[in-house]
């Protein structure tokens, strides 16, 4: 019988806080969200807009995190922040759908994105190489290599702590470095066109692009008001989603040396990061590329960013860099920086499940650590579950499903930062939200703003997601009254 530990070993420096916000933050959606924004402000002065606003939003958000991660420097995070702020009911919904949903469907998102740019390089991974079927699903040979993306790094973080460390760091410092220096290059090569003073040329006019279902065919539609700013929302969606994941570090809380004053300062370090290496790869774009494309273009140029195959803005950036050879160098860093990011996503969800199972909310099983001071159970439902997202193809509608309602988790738990301030007025706090409490609220206006743009403009995403949310109620009720026997 395999014996188990009592506590979480604290040997996570403010080094590794900072790697794992940056490495969690970056995945594959940097190399390609940009087409669809593009498509939906047609400006690109607007689309870095769209990117800034975002950065700048989940800098507040991180900056807001570090109060409540000071005053409650223990494993679960948001989860705990959300319980303590409110009811354990709320913070059991947060679980709940970051179990069901968020943290294994990002896991199953990540790992599929691996397992297909893995294809580009060894092209017997492909999706489109359908190995078998499984109750009326075929079952392609990315999906049973991004399954098994999931169990060896499940098991790296099984064994322990240190494991999980060597993977975050060694993978963000070299996709970072390799983002720097394919930018540096970029901006180089765009020595030989005029591209940037093409998109510049006409920086304030806005349009949306509507692309037919052959793909063939588009129409423009001028833009501007309200409108636009109902655009920028819309189109937030996936810088947001490219920017999330910045909460990992709070998870482990239990884990940091000296959480009260190293994950401020992660979040902060970590988020600030990766907005300026966003920012700087969209200039790469615009110097490398014209904003404005035609879908039935042959051309890498004439396609645009709007119209990058396969929305892979990155490829058509590397390109015009390194010509034919462009597809695989993408490709390797996609395959670098999605691993990376799955290892930060594995190694901490499992602890919010477990500070979940320890409150009675979650499996019995769940709320003990291994011989290697690390919840090993929590990691194997967890890489368990996502495996089975990987093998529905369902992964990305869910996602899809709960942008509404991460977002709603957001703006309770910086919200959650008022409540506080009055209950608990006298609780050790030995860090303050910068701004508070201007930019927290500036914060939750923007996100609801957002939020209220989505269920005009997306209903059929928000309220999936929300049903997703309150259908954790009678589970909650269930668990408390099994606790009460």
């Amino acid at each position: 019988m395999e014996t188990t530990a009592t506590e979480f070993k604290r040997s996570i420096s403010l080094s590794t806080g900072i790697s794992l916000v940056a490495g969690s933050m970056i995945g594959s959606g940097i190399f390609i969200v940009s087409a669809d924004i593009s498509r939906t402000v047609g400006s690109p002065f607007y689309l870095l807009l769209t990117w800034l606003i975002t950065g700048l939003m989940t800098i507040i958000a991180a900056l807001s995190y570090g109060e409540l991660a000071g005053m409650m420097p223990k494993a679960g995070g948001q989860y705990v922040y959300l319980k303590e702020a409110y009811s354990p009911l709320m913070g059991f919904l947060y679980g709940w759908t970051f179990f069901l949903v968020i943290q294994t469907g990002t896991i199953a998102a990540v790992a599929v994105a691996f397992a297909k740019f893995t294809g580009v390089v060894i092209p017997a991974f492909s999706e489109k190489n359908i190995l078998f079927n499984i109750l009326g699903l075929p079952v392609s040979a990315a999906q049973i290599l991004a399954i098994a993306s999931i169990v060896v790094l499940t098991y790296i973080n099984y064994r322990g702590i240190r494991n999980g460390k060597i993977i975050q760091m060694s993978f963000t410092i070299t996709k970072v470095i390799a983002i720097i220096g394919l930018i540096l290059l970029g901006f180089i090569a765009a020595s030989k066109n005029n591209f940037w003073s093409r998109n510049f040329a006409d920086m304030w006019h806005t349009s949306t692009s509507l692309v037919s279902k052959t793909g063939s065919a588009f129409t423009i539609h001028d833009i501007g008001g309200i409108a636009l700013l109902a655009a920028i929302g819309t189109a937030m969606v996936g810088s947001l989603f490219s920017s999330d994941a910045w909460n990992s570090v709070t998870f482990i809380a239990g884990e940091m040396k000296n959480p009260r004053r190293d994950i401020p300062l992660s979040l902060f370090w970590g988020v600030f990061l990766v907005t300026v290496i966003y920012l700087l790869t969209n200039v790469g774009y615009l110097m490398l590329l014209p904003l404005k494309g035609d879908p039935s273009s042959a051309d890498v140029a004439g396609r645009g960013i709007q119209f990058a195959a396969s929305d892979r803005v990155g490829v058509a950036a590397a390109y015009q860099i390194f010509g034919d050879s462009a597809a695989v160098i993408m490709a390797v860093l996609i395959m670098i920086s999605t691993f990376g990011c799955n290892n930060g996503l594995i190694l901490s969800g499992a602890r919010v499940y477990y500070i979940m199972a320890r409150d009675g909310l979650f499996f019995k099983g769940v709320a003990k650590l291994n011989k290697f001071s690390v919840p090993g159970f929590a990691l194997v439902i967890q890489g368990i579950w996502a495996s089975l997202l990987c093998l529905s193809g369902k992964y990305g509608d869910l996602l899809d499903y709960v942008i509404f309602a991460v977002l709603l988790f957001y703006i309770l738990t910086i919200f959650g930062i008022f409540r506080l301030r009055k209950l608990k007025p006298d609780e050790e706090r030995p860090y303050r939200a910068f701004g508070y409490p201007v930019l927290p609220a500036v914060y939750i206006i923007a996100a609801l703003l957002i939020c209220i743009d989505l269920i005009i403009r997306k209903p059929n995403f928000t309220w999936p997601g929300l049903i997703i949310v309150l259908a954790g109620i009678p589970v909650y009720f269930m668990a408390r009254k099994r606790m009460s026997v």
